[in-house]
């Protein structure tokens, strides 16, 4: 199976989405797709206000073209799905853009056609989600008329040093013939090189433990800053004495905020519980890192009243609202 002439749809230009579709575009005909026309007609005008490309990056993506209608992606046949995979108000997974762009990929999916998946998801959604819904739509079946891949995206917004290219790419199919395919597609935009993974269940848990385990480890230096605040030690000195070891792991206390850290192991949980297990160190982790804004509001009144001002009629200067540095996301800020 050789994709190397084949025209790739980019179906969701966010911060995952855009880059890849320029990336591809700088060599072959791709379709990026998005379903605000106000993200498409400013990436049409050369601009991007995430910030992830610049202008120059995206004139060089000479054989790109934006469109919302989704008719245009007949002509492709490859689709890339790159949407948003958040939580609902009770922190479970909520699969609507996933399920609303494979409905829409399944619309105008046809035999020999390759559907790959970069949203974070629980080990087993692409398969037992995604697929469903392709064949309801399409009318074709799985691995006889369609195919699938699982390419996890490891985007870090605002990080201008780990780019797309520079980033190893974990890659996975639904049969050996298809995971090679993909893994030679994305061999040719990926200079780090790929990691083809033996299933598409291996590569999605592989994705959604990458951020629990960050999770986790900021969870345990920010349960330590309350410890130690209690103790009437500074936490960051302690870190620096720790890391004198060459094996101490650098993490700093912080709130927990974004698309990924706070919410991917929420869908690790929900596919636990959902097997009969109930994981206690992952749910744990996540009360403390959610806790934390609540605890630095908290700590910061109790400073104030002990320098004698009057909280409720006090003016407060928040300096940085969005979820991290050097990115424009206020999605889940924890500020």
């Amino acid at each position: 199976m050789d994709l190397s002439n084949k025209t790739i749809a980019v179906i969701g230009l966010g911060y995952v989405g855009l880059p890849l579709a320029v990336e591809f575009g700088k060599t072959r005909p791709v379709i990026g797709f998005d379903i605000n026309p106000k993200r498409v007609t400013e990436l049409t005008s050369g601009k991007d206000h995430t910030l992830e490309c610049s202008s120059e990056e995206l004139s060089a993506a000479s054989q790109l073209r934006y469109t919302c209608d989704a008719q245009v992606l007949r002509s492709a046949e490859v689709y890339i799905v790159t949407v948003p995979t958040p939580v609902d108000r009770a922190n479970r997974p909520d699969l609507t853009p996933l399920v609303r762009a494979s409905e829409m990929a399944g619309s105008v999916l046809k035999r020999g056609d390759i559907v790959i998946y970069e949203s974070t998801v629980y080990p087993g959604a692409t398969e037992e989600v995604c697929v469903p819904v392709l064949e309801a739509t399409s009318g074709l079946r799985f691995n006889v008329d369609f195919y699938c891949g699982y390419s996890p995206e490891r985007v870090n917004p605002g990080d201008k040093e780990h780019r797309l290219p520079t980033i190893k790419k974990v890659t996975s199919g639904s049969t050996p013939e298809v995971a090679d395919a993909v893994n030679s597609l994305y061999l040719a935009i990926i200079t780090a090189g790929t990691h083809q993974a033996s299933s598409i269940k291996v590569a999605e848990a592989a994705k959604v433990i990458e951020n629990t385990q960050r999770d986790l480890n900021i969870a345990f230096v920010n349960e330590l800053s309350v410890l130690f605040g209690r103790l009437g030690i500074d936490t960051l000195e302690v870190l620096e004495a720790a890391g004198t070891k060459w094996n101490f792991m650098p993490f700093r206390p912080g709130l927990v905020g974004g698309h990924c850290i706070g919410v991917d192991p929420y869908y690790l949980t929900h596919k636990a519980e959902e097997v009969g297990y109930h994981p206690q160190v992952i749910q744990s982790g996540r009360r403390i890192n959610d806790n934390m804004g609540r605890y630095v509001a908290r700590t910061t009144i109790r400073m104030m009243l002990k320098n004698g001002l009057d909280v409720p009629r006090c003016r407060i200067g928040i300096l940085g609202i969005t979820f991290k540095e050097n990115c424009p996301d206020i999605r889940n800020s924890k500020v």
